[in-house]
């Protein structure tokens, strides 16, 4: 059981997740208003360390690192948001316990207090205290000079990365009808007649004189042959331009103001 003089000096410490990666800094520890015991952590998580996020700080420890805590980083991080304004309620304690897989809440009877609050341990609870009591525990006030400091917060804007989506460069084969006019040539018979000259005139009369007699003529012609084969076109890769765009946000900040409250009655 982690006890409040573990816990005193845990403040302002790194907070590692359970596999040793930084989740952020330890804020505040807050006691469990039954028991008096430890029961929470804040830690600043986040771009800037702007988020609160709370943590049970059972099976936590202190090692090396700064206080190593019992979840990861991404259960941390995805623990429901809830003010660290001084006080956890019932709902919200059963609402953290629920994400935490912390089955203990189960067990509550009802009989007792189950919230928790900002806890101190005993020499800073007695500090707190004491600034309470004075007029005004400003960083400047009626204990220190007369003035007052006015702050306002600023909004500090940052990026991270993120995955925004994936292209894939893939090839696939498709047919198209390819039309070509090749020219084709054929033989074709032609008959030819001659008269009977001295110069043909043995030729003509070589054989009986009358008798049947046949010639035959082979003719040709072409045909179209095709056949394919792959040639190289072209070579494709994929590559990756960085475009800057421009994104408004918005967000609340705090100011503090100064109001001079003079009661003075103008009488000399």
């Amino acid at each position: 059981m982690t006890t409040i003089q573990d816990v005193q000096t845990w403040r302002g410490l790194k907070a590692v997740d359970s596999n040793g990666d930084k989740v952020g800094k330890i804020d505040d520890i807050y006691l469990d208003r039954s028991s008096g015991e430890p029961e929470w952590a804040t830690v600043n998580t986040g771009l800037f360390g702007t988020s609160t996020t709370f943590v049970p700080i059972q099976d936590a420890s202190t090692s090396d690192d700064g206080v190593r805590l019992a979840y990861t980083k991404d259960q941390i991080k995805d623990a429901p948001n809830i003010d660290a304004d001084g006080q956890l309620s019932t709902e919200e304690e059963q609402r953290l316990y629920e994400h935490y897989g912390r089955g203990d809440y189960d067990q509550w009877d009802g009989t007792t207090d189950r919230t928790s609050e900002l806890g101190l341990a005993d020499d800073d609870r007695e500090a707190r205290f004491e600034r309470e009591r004075t007029v005004g525990h400003d960083t400047s006030g009626p204990t220190t000079d007369q003035a007052i400091t006015r702050s306002e917060e600023e909004l500090l804007l940052g990026t991270t990365q993120r995955e925004s989506g994936r292209a894939r460069l893939r090839k696939y084969v498709v047919e198209d009808e390819v039309t070509e006019t090749v020219p084709v040539q054929r033989e074709e018979v032609r008959i030819e007649r001659e008269p009977i000259t001295d110069a043909n005139l043995d030729e003509a009369t070589d054989g009986p004189a009358i008798s049947d007699e046949e010639h035959e003529v082979v003719l040709h012609e072409e045909e179209v042959v095709a056949e394919k084969r792959a040639v190289p076109k072209e070579r494709i890769r994929l590559d990756k331009d960085t475009v800057t765009d421009e994104q408004q946000v918005s967000e609340t900040v705090r100011k503090e103001e100064v109001d001079v409250d003079d009661r003075s009655t103008g009488t000399r």
